[in-house]
């Protein structure tokens, strides 16, 4: 056992009042809000290590940092300047923030920090744990020592982009997926400024971007498109970018590398995100904004306003109060997001890239382009709690 594994966590889970299922941020946050306004919460994760098996970059945009209170010591250098790239790399488009505009976490301590904290608000919580499936209000569990009956009333569906929580609670589940792959490594200082590099090639990342964030630190050097337009599989695409990716010069590839990947959810979020047995958070209720693919902003937020709503319905008694967690009315805010994320879904030739790339070089195509990668709204706020 260790500090984000409370001692024996199963043994008294007969009931909680609420499971969440998944510790990645948005189940941690939601655990830790409803363990501190005074509810039992058991938080189970199928990984024996948070640290381990980590599928996200970890950009963190300003207005996360503006709005929730994240460990610095855990975040890399503050980075004001993206370049985008055509295929062939040639007359990119270099923007630069007036402001701080993304730092990049390093994920694995922060989980660690949040499940500590986590465990510190009274979560009880179990690692190396499978939640494996529910019926009534009884959900089944497999952990270390075994199978585990735990009747919860609420169960939290925080279990990624394939949510089985939501095929359980016969609630929406995302069928618009990219799937993403990176490798993390540490980088030597240099003069260069913290860089966020992305290519718009779709024979390389096709239906999405290839990226180099360099943040003088570490480099993240990854590709992510959808899975039927890899000709070669997704592992020789990153392949073949990392073999002339920009934002690398003098660096040398070490031989180790950390690797990531898994899918990503573009379709916006989903309608029907809740029920009277539950609801769903972060990459299962698709709270990751269709084009950027960022996801780390909307997963603190709606964690926020799913707390609130469960603290609603366990003090009142009244299960109805989850109808008002409803991914229709936030989806109804990404029109413009969704819109374009269909516009990117069909660049399927470098030559169309390219002729994008005429618009972007523009005055008015700069400006667009900055207002999508430098601005606040991301993610509509829902209610906070």
């Amino acid at each position: 056992m260790n500090a984000t594994d409370n001692s024996h966590p199963l043994g008294a889970a007969a009931r909680a009042d609420v499971l969440v299922v998944g510790a990645g941020l948005a189940g941690l946050h939601t655990a830790t809000l409803l363990a501190r306004r005074g509810h039992d919460v058991l938080l189970v994760e199928r990984r024996a290590r948070l640290a381990g098996a980590i599928r996200t970059t970890g950009i963190f945009v300003q207005k996360t940092l503006d709005d929730f209170p994240l460990p610095p010591e855990h975040l890399g250098p503050p980075i004001r300047r993206v370049v985008l790239y055509p295929p062939g790399l040639r007359r990119p488009v270099s923007l630069v923030s007036a402001r701080d505009e993304y730092r990049v976490g390093d994920m694995g301590p922060l989980y660690e920090t949040a499940a500590a904290a986590a465990v510190d608000a009274g979560v009880r919580m179990a690692l190396a744990t499978r939640y494996a499936g529910r019926q009534g209000d009884t959900c089944r569990l497999v952990g270390r020592g075994g199978p585990t009956a735990v009747r919860a009333r609420f169960v939290v569906g925080a279990d990624g982009a394939r949510s089985k929580v939501a095929r359980d609670l016969a609630l929406d589940r995302n069928r618009h997926l990219l799937v993403g792959a990176e490798e993390v490594f540490e980088v030597p200082g240099s003069d260069e400024p913290p860089t966020f590099h992305c290519v718009l090639d779709p024979s390389l990342a096709p239906g999405y971007l290839a990226w180099v964030v360099n943040d003088g630190r570490h480099a993240h050097v990854g590709v992510a498109g959808y899975a039927d337009r890899f000709p070669e599989g997704l592992r020789r695409a990153l392949e073949r970018f990392g073999a002339s990716a920009p934002g690398l010069a003098g660096v040398d590839r070490p031989e180790a590398v950390e690797r990531r990947g898994g899918p990503i959810p573009v379709g916006g979020v989903l309608r029907r995100i809740s029920c009277a047995d539950g609801l769903l958070v972060g990459d299962a209720a698709g709270a990751v904004s269709p084009l950027t693919a960022g996801g780390l902003d909307p997963c603190l937020r709606l964690s926020e306003f799913a707390a609130a709503v469960l603290d609603d319905a366990l003090r009142t008694g009244r299960p109805e109060v989850l109808a008002g967690y409803d991914g229709a009315a936030l989806r109804a805010r990404f029109r413009g997001r969704l819109v374009l994320r269909r516009g990117l879904a069909h660049v399927r030739t470098p030559a169309w890239a390219a002729a994008a790339f005429t618009l972007l070089r523009t005055p008015p195509g700069r400006a667009a382009a900055g207002r999508v990668l430098f601005g606040d709204r991301s993610f509509p706020d829902p209610p906070r709690g």
